[in-house]
């Protein structure tokens, strides 16, 4: 029986509350804590099929130990294997002290990482992340290779079943030998269940692993992965030709920096605190924006305005500190206020010093700003027809039905979800079974138009879009998103795919952050339910429809959903409730967007005619 299926007990009635003595306080182990309250250790679990599930977070743990050898000049390679759910990590850095080798996986707030005269610029400060690893893992083997001698390792789900301590043998092969650690772990499926690693997550991460530290070696399921020129290469990767000057590129003891400007709406960051993506920005981000502003007007001395210089910009920042203050275990913000002055110096002096080197990427950059400056007047126009056109409709947005929490209240906040579908069938289905704290509807009245290659302007002048805008809270920029979650909810048909398509064409065009940032999901709904008098199963492709018929018997009543309006309210709930699924969308390189985009949704080619036909014969087969 599911946990959704179980009854409910009541809840107590005022004054009738459990009993609260002595008896209840309980004190959990360190291991205990973990397991039981595993989201404050590596934030969210998942199966996956998201880059911040659990599983990636345990592997970024362990590797980041061995970035932390790299970074203290120990060891130019780390190999790392991730086959059949089990994943081995070889570095050869020092390796971990052989009599501390124990503690070190398995203590919580033990390890050299508070020293400074051992590492410097950690990012795993609080001692706890290997420790969690093991404390999660159903298999955790970790062995240490110091001077010719050894010390192992194994423990099952945090508790040690086994240790050994020797001399290397001299039959083992020389790289075998060398001074590091190796880690191997199992993520345990009673916590993570039903998990498989993405291969395609795990190369971006080696990727930036690389990019952070030019000259370290990371390879990867036997692929050799190396960046010479670090956050230069980061951005090269990610614009390839699609860049309207040369990347500009600094690089200080503390601090590196690139950037360049593209001509795609929005901009887009990325940045790093001792080698952590960092991927909710921080004080560091905000520094190195402001830096960045002053170093474009002292060079061109122009009081440009801030938002005509980032419309377009592409950037990576890396700062190394001593003693980062992240916002959470996870480490996806960065808190230090303290790093303000000197990252705002060194980014405006490093920007202004490149600018002048380079005098023509200077006078396209110009270029740039005034262009944005000329389409902000011109979007600001139309910007105010729009508010006087709606002011006229309705002081409300149409087709909305909103929720009490949205992103900027606090933990409930962070579960808000906005679902934007078609029509008001649908829609009726959703607004009838959703948790009307965190969950708003937006009903789209049918397919919204096409917007590939068209200017900003033009949302503005289409109503549909622009409430959808001012439903998201967008308008002005991505910062005042109102919602943690955007799900697009269509049909699973030809036309549900249509209308996913344009949404996603909306949002890649103009607002690319929100994909990026990973804000952006579909969801998915079951496509048939299979049934007998006793039990119902709900099935979400072909071969799951099959295996139902198959268990619940010849006799079973199979419905084929066409639509989500076709799908009752009171059986809809648990697909948008705690099991629902959400597919999140994600680009592996920005380059590689215009280049979707003008093959699926620009002019058609007897290339987009023949993969249609090809892909339309394939599902009617």
């Amino acid at each position: 029986m599911k946990e959704s299926d179980k009854p409910k007990k009541a809840p107590a009635k005022p004054g009738k509350s459990a009993v609260y003595d002595e008896s209840k306080i309980q004190t959990l182990s360190a291991l205990e804590h973990i397991r039981l309250r595993t989201g404050m250790y590596i934030g969210r679990l998942g199966d996956g099929s998201n880059p911040d599930d659990g599983i990636y977070v345990l592997l970024k743990e362990v590797i980041d130990n061995s970035i932390d050898e790299f970074i203290m000049g120990n060891g130019r390679q780390i190999d790392v294997a991730v086959k059949d759910g089990v994943v081995r990590v070889r570095d050869f850095g020092r390796g971990i002290p052989l009599g501390k080798l124990v503690d070190c996986v398995s203590l919580i707030n033990t390890g050299a990482k508070y020293n400074d005269d051992v590492f410097q610029f950690s990012v795993g400060l609080n001692g706890v992340g290997t420790k969690a690893v093991n404390a999660l893992s159903s298999h955790f083997r970790v062995v240490a290779i110091r001077n010719g001698e050894f010390a192992e390792a194994v423990f099952e789900r945090g508790i040690l079943t086994g240790q050994r301590r020797g001399k290397c043998a001299a039959s083992m092969p020389a790289a075998a030998r060398k001074d590091g650690t190796f880690v191997e772990f199992t993520p345990d499926p009673e916590i993570f269940e039903n998990y498989s690693f993405n291969m395609e997550f795990i190369e971006k991460r080696i990727k930036n692993y690389t990019y952070l530290n030019a000259g370290l070696t990371l390879v990867f399921n036997g692929k050799s992965y190396v960046s010479k020129q670090g956050l230069y290469d980061l951005l090269t990767e990610e614009t390839g030709d699609d860049v309207l000057y040369p990347i500009g590129y600094y690089q200080g003891e503390h601090i590196e920096f690139s950037f360049t400007h593209t001509n795609n709406y929005g901009e887009e960051y990325f940045s790093f605190v001792n080698g952590q993506f960092t991927s909710d920005g921080g004080t560091h981000l905000s520094a190195f924006k402001e830096g960045f502003l002053k170093g474009i007007q002292a060079y061109f001395k122009k009081d440009f305005r801030s938002e005509d210089i980032r419309e377009g910009t592409i950037a990576a920042v890396a700062i190394k500190i001593k003693s980062p203050v992240f916002e959470s275990q996870t480490k996806n913000k960065l808190g230090n206020s303290d790093i303000r002055s000197w990252m705002v110096q060194a980014v405006r002096e490093g920007a202004e010093d490149w600018l002048h080197k380079n005098p023509q990427a200077a006078k396209k950059l110009e270029q740039k700003i005034v262009s944005n400056e000329k389409l902000r007047t011109e979007l600001n126009a139309v910007k105010k027809e729009a508010r006087e056109a709606a002011k006229k409709i309705s002081l409300k947005i149409p087709k909305l039905k909103d929720c009490k929490f949205h992103l900027e209240d606090g933990k409930e906040g962070g579960e808000s979800t906005i679902f934007i579908t078609e029509g008001d069938s649908a829609a009726g289905s959703m607004v009838s079974s959703r948790d009307v704290m965190t969950q708003a509807i937006f009903a789209l009245r049918g397919k919204v138009e096409n917007m590939y290659g068209k200017k900003r302007t033009s949302i503005y002048k289409n109503e549909e879009l622009y409430n959808m805008m001012m439903a998201l809270g967008i308008e002005n920029d991505i910062e005042g998103l109102r919602y943690a979650r955007i799900v697009i909810a269509s049909d699973a048909d030809f036309d549900g795919f249509h209308i996913r398509n344009l949404l996603l064409t909306f949002f890649l065009s103009y607002f690319e952050e929100l994909v990026t940032g990973g804000r952006v999901f579909i969801l998915e709904t079951p496509l048939f339910r299979v049934r007998t008098k006793k039990e119902t199963r709900y099935c979400y492709n072909a071969a799951e429809r099959d295996a139902a018929v198959a268990g619940l018997g010849a006799g079973s009543e199979v419905t084929r959903f066409k639509g989500l309006g076709e799908i009752n309210p009171k059986e809809f709930g648990q697909f948008i409730g705690d099991d629902m699924r959400l597919v999140p969308v994600s680009v592996n390189a920005l380059k590689a967007v215009p280049q979707v985009l003008n093959f699926y949704m620009g002019k058609n080619t007897p290339e987009r005619r023949e993969y249609i036909m090809k892909n339309l014969i394939e599902d009617a087969g």
